[in-house]
């Protein structure tokens, strides 16, 4: 009995220590999510009958140094209980042909960036809040981690019709 209570207190021990340490590993380092809906299709969900599951990376984002094309996690400025995955298209100071907003040219103002899905007009993104601060970003989707078939890391791309003004030969302002 001694011995078994000895065990009991030994699990106690390490709950108490492994729980905290898994929480900070979570909170540090990242965590995997499914990715609901199409709105990044192809990158994300390319068929109607896979759902991916990807690892968002929390440490890569700690700094707030995100990258025009990486696809990001973000608290949704619509509706702060929800999460939501878009294509970082423009960083602070860039300025942005916008595909819907209600201005057709927007000026990216600092701690700020623009997101989209890649799946134009499926998607709520920026060209429905507009510019979003970069607080609300949670983490960066670094790889596909479901389906086995899926697995790959995540490059940062933009497509060419979304490149900012400010990079592009063809200004229209």
């Amino acid at each position: 009995s001694w011995i078994t209570s000895m065990k009991i207190i030994n699990v106690i021990k390490s709950v108490i220590v492994g729980v905290p340490i898994g929480i900070t590993i979570l909170d540090s380092v990242g965590y995997v999510a499914r990715v609901d809906g199409i709105s990044m299709q192809p990158a994300l969900n390319p068929h109607q009958h896979t759902t991916d599951y990807v690892f968002l990376n929390r440490w890569s984002v700690k700094s707030y140094e995100i990258k025009r094309g990486d696809i990001i996690s973000l608290i949704s400025p619509k509706d702060p209980s929800q999460k939501i995955i878009k294509r970082v298209v423009g960083v602070q100071g860039d300025v942005i042909a916008t595909l819907s907003y209600k201005s057709h040219v927007v000026k990216i103002p600092e701690g700020h960036c623009w997101v989209e899905g890649d799946h134009t007009g499926h998607s709520m993104d920026s060209n429905n809040f507009g510019p979003v601060s970069i607080g609300l970003i949670t983490a960066k989707a670094s790889c596909i981690v479901w389906p086995p078939s899926r697995w790959q890391f995540i490059q940062s791309c933009l497509p060419d019709s979304r490149v900012p003004l400010n990079l592009t030969s063809k200004s229209i302002l």
